[in-house]
């Protein structure tokens, strides 16, 4: 067996004093002897100095050690004095020697303080550079946070809406508690496990839920932490990181943010030689490298899994994909149980309709809703949180936070008043709409003046032409109430109309619900899977047929405006009544407007 020696910087320390020790007394031994200059003007005067050697402060030479004796001499030096001085000092018996004016610390300085200077830049800036590790010899360290067993108190109990996911997720598990039960016939576990989903899904919570109940050591660590400005340094981290990794096996390495570091290699301004990319390659190599049956699981999270390479997803490498997907209605309210535990709620606070209330939030809302009731609780006064502080916090989230101080003069809040209830008359004249809740003029978020807050029943994955084209009429209520009460309109609807054109144009050119264009999906960009966001309008069609989906959406456009204008037009006295009294009560609830439409 080899035999490891560990290094110890005291054993340095001790051969440098030893080394010292023996120069300083080899030189004590061969040191010439130092005379005063009296004494050396004395031989002189006698005839005893044989040999002299000048420089501009000392002399050095050689003097008869008996007079009667010329071939026994020594060696002597002294140092010398002005000429001038030493004949007056020569007068009188007194003995007088040369010194030479010490500059050592002028010396010191001199070199040692801007070397010092230097060192301690470039400490700051290599600190600056490399965060907690700093210093060249680090930079190559991985960053990654270690979370030992006895530091994870995160189980699957605090994980809820996502129990496909954590099914998945228990074969990791049993991997890690019993790996044999596995190996032994011949399987392995998968090498990489990618979860992807929308922000705020609970994706990382779920990653630490499973290192928490297999009791194995946890790396945290982001993708943009791989990524330096200098060339090479984000392999060595890789190559780090697997290098601890499989020291503390089994463990779970966790790379957040995938997409900073694993992004499609080829396609950016560096082309294939940037430091990312060589990261890149440098995981692939790490992740080709490493025995399965050590013990060492990669799991990672992504919100845009279409931009990933594609040598990272092949089999061997990541896997298994586990989608960690926006909860449903049970799942909502099982996430709320979970946040409420903190909590201290009335009585009457029910679940079930907040679950109702809040289609499409994901964990994250939902942790920020009930904490935002909690705040409102206390800001009122109360010591339980009621079911009137969730809905608020609801209506907070969705429409921003009420502004009830900004001032609108009386003729906008009316034409406020009127296009909010325009909204709400045409949604509830129309089959297969979200429930009209509440409508509001209170101004809130940083632009609406007012609002009508329609809560869906179910969770939709699906939607009817006649669905889209009503909810199209609807979001153009409130420019057709204007236009019946004034005959103009106002810049109130500019939000409205963005809405309506959004989900006009995807019924063209994605849904194929367009007479005019036929059964053709004419969206050729590659949207985000997760992403809500837009990039461009760009398609591989020709000018002929940008033009026809343009006119088909005008088309489109127009035709449900003026069924929404004819809805009100048949109601003008129930806008005007409902117009009135939200005036007055600036809060009107739906089942109010619904009371106003049967008894007008």
């Amino acid at each position: 067996m080899k035999k490891h020696y560990k290094f110890s910087i005291w054993y340095v320390l001790l051969g440098i004093w030893v080394v010292l020790l023996v120069q300083s007394y080899i030189a004590s031994m061969l040191a010439v002897p130092t005379i005063p200059y009296s004494q050396f003007l004395n031989q002189l005067k006698a005839g005893n100095i044989t040999e002299v050697a000048i420089t501009a402060n000392q002399i050095q030479g050689k003097m008869k050690v008996d007079p009667n004796n010329p071939g026994e001499q020594k060696a002597f030096k002294t140092i010398r004095v002005d000429p001038e001085l030493s004949k007056t000092l020569e007068q009188y018996p007194v003995i007088f020697k040369g010194e030479i004016e010490s500059t050592w610390m002028r010396d010191l300085f001199s070199w040692v303080f801007p070397l010092l200077l230097f060192v301690g830049i470039w400490y700051f800036l290599m600190k600056r550079m490399g965060g907690q590790q700093a210093g060249f010899m680090t930079l190559g360290k991985n960053k990654a946070r270690i979370y030992m067993e006895n530091e994870l108190n995160v189980t699957f109990a605090d994980v809820a809406g996502v129990d496909e996911a954590r099914q998945e997720l228990v074969e990791v598990i049993e991997f890690l508690k019993r790996p044999g039960k596995f190996t032994d016939i011949g399987g392995r576990i998968p090498k990489g496990i990618l979860l992807v989903g929308p922000p705020g899904t609970g994706k990382t919570l779920l990653a630490k839920a499973v290192a928490g109940e297999s009791g194995v050591p946890f790396f945290s660590l982001s993708g943009s932490e791989f990524v330096e400005m200098f060339v090479g340094i984000g392999a060595s981290r890789v190559r780090d990181l697997f290098v601890q990794a499989k020291e503390k096996a089994p463990c779970i390495i966790f790379i957040d943010e995938l997409d900073a570091l694993g992004k499609a290699r080829g396609f950016g301004a560096m082309g294939g030689h940037d430091e990312r990319e060589q990261t890149l390659n440098q995981l692939l190599v790490e992740m080709d490298g490493f025995d399965p049956k050590v013990g060492v699981i990669l799991m990672a999270a992504t919100n845009r899994p279409e931009i990933l390479d594609p040598a990272l997803l092949r089999a061997g490498r990541f896997d298994r994909h586990v989608l960690v997907d926006r909860p449903d209605k049970q799942g909502r309210e099982d996430i709320l149980k979970v946040h409420m535990k903190k909590v201290k709620a009335a009585p009457e606070v029910d679940l079930g309709i907040l679950a109702n209330m809040t289609p499409g939030m994901v964990g994250a809302d939902l942790a920020n809703l009930i904490n935002e009731a909690a705040l409102l609780a206390v800001r009122a006064g109360r010591s339980v949180v009621a079911m009137k502080d969730f809905e608020e916090a609801v209506e907070r989230i969705i429409a921003g936070l009420e502004k009830k101080n900004r001032l609108i003069n009386p003729r906008e809040r009316e034409t406020v008043a009127y296009h909010e209830m325009g909204h709400a008359l045409v949604a509830l004249s129309l089959p297969g709409t979200d429930p009209v809740q509440k409508i509001s003029i209170i101004p809130r978020g940083i632009s609406a003046l007012g609002y009508t807050l329609q809560v869906p029943t179910e969770d939709r994955f699906l939607m009817k032409k006649t669905e889209l084209e009503n909810k199209i009429a609807t979001l153009l209520g409130g420019r057709a109430a204007e236009e019946i009460i004034y005959g103009d309109v106002s810049t109130g609807a500019h939000n409205d109309l963005s809405r309506a054109t959004d989900i006009a144009k995807s019924m063209v050119r994605e849904y194929g619900m367009s007479e005019a264009l036929g059964q053709v999906y004419l969206a050729r960009d590659k949207r985000p899977q997760f992403l809500d966001i837009g990039l461009g309008e760009g398609g591989d069609y020709s000018p002929a047929t940008a033009e026809a989906i343009d006119r088909e959406v005008r088309e489109i456009i127009g035709r449900e405006y003026r069924r929404a204008r004819d809805i009100l037009a048949d109601k003008r006295a129930v806008l005007l009544k409902g117009a009135q009294r939200l005036l007055e009560q600036e809060k009107i609830d739906g089942e109010e407007i619904r009371v106003l439409l049967v008894e007008t």
